[in-house]
């Protein structure tokens, strides 16, 4: 048991877009050395909820800390995987540069990287399995290996938290079977890793605790008390199907198409 701050503390925290609420007075408390998913339908807020908290979206309401104190004061603790989609893949650069742009936060801007942030590098990319295309250009990858790419980015930053978008969106079950080890390996590790995760059905074999979101919080906690029937009903607006005990991975994401994640 943690006498020190929570490893994340989310109070009271309102996002608007276009002055409609995206997250709605919204309380979250991670403990440290947990491996946490963020599920709820489209539109729920996941994907605003980890921006407020890194202060790349500005809140109306409310207050986000990382181990007591602001992101801003803690970058050093912090790592980000963002959403796939979301980068330029088409910028010329290697895969091993890419990784050792992981350690900038480190180094400061005006240091360049040693023999040391390469050696880091290219054990970031052997724990992800990608230590053979080091040389060759991040375009050239297939989504799976960016995907993975940009983990062992994460992973070189030596981070306390993680925050991941979607790890696991696009990518092939060898992919997802080797992130997941080392998201596992991260919390074995002590380290405290929060996923925004869409499948409903893998979230009690691979993560431990589970903020459920749609807008408000329905529930935050342990996989065996928050990942309940009723939270999930309550999450999904009732359109939640559940088949041999589990809820349906066909209809995890119905509603709220197109609104803000």
């Amino acid at each position: 048991m943690h006498t020190a701050a929570a490893a994340i503390e989310v109070t009271d925290l309102t996002v608007a877009y276009h002055d409609t609420p995206v997250l709605w007075d919204v309380d979250v408390r991670v403990p440290h050395g947990v491996l946490m998913a963020i599920v709820g339908p489209n539109g729920a807020g996941k994907t605003t909820l980890i921006k407020a908290i890194l202060g790349l979206v500005r809140p109306a309401a409310g207050q986000t800390l990382i181990a007591g104190l602001p992101y801003a004061q803690q970058r050093q603790l912090v790592g980000y995987v963002p959403q796939r989609g979301s980068v330029d893949w088409d910028f010329p650069t290697s895969v091993l540069d890419v990784v050792m742009m992981g350690r900038y936060g480190r180094l400061g801007w005006f240091r360049r990287p040693g023999s040391r942030e390469r050696e880091l590098a290219l054990a970031a990319l052997e724990t992800v399995q990608l230590q053979q295309y080091a040389n060759r250009q991040i375009s050239q990858l297939s989504g799976g290996q960016q995907q993975r790419v940009f983990l062992a980015r994460a992973l070189v930053q030596d981070a306390q938290v993680y925050f991941m978008d979607e790890p696991f969106a696009g990518v092939d079950a060898v992919t997802e079977r080797a992130i997941i080890g080392v998201l596992q390996g991260l919390r074995a590790a002590g380290k405290t890793v929060v996923v925004v995760h869409h499948d409903l059905q893998t979230v009690p074999e691979y993560f431990d605790w589970v903020t459920l979101l749609n807008v408000r919080v329905i529930a935050c906690g342990p996989v065996a008390e928050a990942f309940t029937d009723e939270h999930l009903r309550r999450a999904y607006g009732g359109r939640i199907a559940f088949l041999g005990g589990g809820p349906s991975a066909e209809v995890q994401d119905a509603g709220h198409a197109g609104a803000p994640r």
